[in-house]
């Protein structure tokens, strides 16, 4: 069963854009971090925040994150995904959830060609019928095993599935569909901006940085003023690896602006 991507930015730093104002604030002043707080008021905070993004330092934005809710995506885009080290990750696990009647996701390519979209539903279809009998196989050995051994029926039958999945898993793709919850800092939240919204990065890990970039600017947009590509708010960085479209990525970013 095909499935969709959904974002939702569950939970933030509260005041993320007055904490920043505040931590780059103490750096200069004499007063206390709390003295700093109260004394910041919202307009206070929003021109801080925008001299402290035109000046480029970055340092105080990492004491402000951001917990994002995300679905319908595959485990190609999640192996991607965490190579981005400075955050924390929580993704369903294959090793102690059933996956009965996965969902997967469908590259668009694919989508395009009705040849090509009939073999990728097959193919996930025959994966599910395998990874079943895979499953009823290794549960039954393992099951048989463990009433041989003396163990009770209850503590039988949910160690017998635990096991059958753990290996039956294998025969899974790539394009399974999975759950999983990211958080990072502002700072790792940029650098992540600037490579997964480029045009060349993978079409399904841009999707989904598109769309955890519009949840962030609902909560801070100062702070993620220019947020995006590189060629969003300076030169192209890809140099002759370039997309060659600097002015519809600049377009399509300009709600940050």
């Amino acid at each position: 069963m095909e499935t969709k991507l959904r974002v939702k930015l569950v939970e933030h730093t509260p005041n993320p854009e007055k904490l920043v104002a505040a931590a780059a604030k103490l750096c200069y002043s004499d007063m206390s971090g709390d003295e700093i707080m109260e004394d910041l008021t919202q307009e206070k905070a929003e021109n801080f925040i925008n001299m402290l993004m035109k000046l480029g330092h970055q340092s105080p934005v990492e004491h402000v994150s951001f917990t994002f809710a995300i679905e319908g995506v595959s485990r190609t885009l999640t192996h991607q995904l965490v190579r981005h080290r400075i955050a924390s990750y929580s993704q369903r696990s294959q090793r102690y959830v059933t996956e009965g009647q996965f969902q997967y996701v469908v590259p668009p390519e694919i989508k395009q060609n009705t040849l090509a979209e009939k073999r990728f539903v097959e193919a996930m279809e025959h994966d599910q019928k395998i990874y079943d009998e895979i499953t009823d196989i290794l549960y039954q050995t393992h099951y048989d095993r463990l009433i041989a051994e003396g163990k009770k029926i209850s503590v039988a039958s949910s160690s017998a599935k635990k096991m059958a999945i753990e290996d039956a898993r294998y025969v899974l793709p790539n394009a399974c569909e999975t759950k999983i919850m990211v958080t990072m800092n502002a700072r790792s939240l940029m650098h992540f901006f600037r490579l997964r919204c480029c045009e060349r990065a993978q079409w399904e890990i841009r999707q989904m940085a598109y769309q955890m970039l519009i949840e962030v600017m609902h909560v801070a947009p100062g702070l993620f003023k220019d947020a995006g590509p590189g060629c969003a708010a300076g030169p192209c960085p890809e140099g002759t690896m370039t997309c060659g479209k600097i002015t519809e990525v600049r377009e399509k970013y300009s709600f940050t602006k």
